[in-house]
């Protein structure tokens, strides 16, 4: 069962719209690494989680957190979206297209950057969209919940890396306060969960449910162990030798890293099945038939 507050997490409205970059926010909302994946992918998680309570409680206390977060961002669109007709958007970026067309560069690279949403005006009436900042519909096909924490809490720590990346470029990108102020909350609500998921990852292993390679359940005497901690050299240039994953022990600590600058092909070359002729493929041999 889920409830509402009618407050929200955290929020400082802009002090003046801005269309252009209410399309860029979306990026925070329905982008690969928005808001909208990672609620769906801890909820997921925390829904699927066979393990013990502590982690299912702990990722439907943090999904149900991302909820939030998505309101607020919804929020701060229609915020800078209030007043802010295309017909302002256009005028203002007159200047900078003339610019494009002197300074020898894309006038259309211009006018889109510079352009509102138009389904902003159009579809959601001034409103956020579940879809990131080029107006893409947000994608189930986004979230990880594989029944594995091990392998799902190293998938949230990209998530949030990412995340957090994407926000801090959007801060950089505003000068105003109100926009910055609410940005700067969630970016550190983005340090907390990167340190969450390091933090998970170190209590799982040391539980000993889950250890290093992932799936740790799998035998690892039913793979070819010989192979397993071997560094391939498969481009020019040696340098990669010199980091730590060309030499001293695994990181799992069951086994030793060995450089390999030469490796060589294990298998012969391909020889592919010729095709059923009832699929009309071209064989390698034969003679040709005909519709006479």
């Amino acid at each position: 069962m889920f409830y509402h507050n009618k407050k929200l997490q955290y929020f400082k409205p802009p002090e003046k719209p801005d269309a252009v970059y209410a399309m860029k926010i979306q990026e925070l909302i329905g982008g690969t690494f928005g808001e909208m994946t990672v609620m769906m992918q801890y909820l997921f998680q925390g829904w699927n989680c066979r393990g013990p309570a502590k982690y299912r409680d702990m990722l439907l206390d943090v999904g149900t957190e991302e909820i939030g977060h998505i309101e607020m961002l919804a929020t701060m669109i229609a915020h800078l979206l209030d007043k802010a007709p295309i017909k302002m958007q256009e005028e203002s970026a007159k200047d900078a297209v003339v610019g494009a067309v002197m300074g020898g560069s894309s006038p259309r690279d211009v006018i889109m950057a510079a352009a509102m949403n138009p389904q902003h005006a159009i579809v959601s009436g001034l409103g956020a969209t579940p879809s990131d900042s080029v107006g893409y519909p947000w994608n189930g096909r986004y979230i990880v919940s594989s029944g594995n924490l091990l392998a799902d809490f190293r998938s949230n720590l990209h998530a949030e890396s990412q995340g957090r990346l994407q926000a801090v470029r959007l801060y950089e990108m505003t000068d105003d306060p109100g926009v910055k102020d609410t940005l700067s909350f969630m970016i550190a609500r983005d340090t907390m969960h990167q340190n969450l998921w390091l933090a998970t990852i170190e209590d799982l292993e040391s539980s000993g449910l889950e250890t290093t390679p992932v799936p740790s359940s799998f035998p690892l005497e039913l793979e070819k162990r010989e192979f397993s901690y071997q560094f391939w050299n498969h481009s020019e240039g040696t340098e990669s030798s010199e980091g730590r994953w060309a030499k001293g022990p695994s990181m799992d600590g069951k086994g030793e890293f060995e450089y390999v600058e030469n490796p060589q092909p294990l298998g012969p070359e391909p020889e592919p099945p010729q095709p059923d002729p009832r699929l009309h493929g071209t064989p390698k041999t034969g003679q040709t038939q005909g519709n006479s």
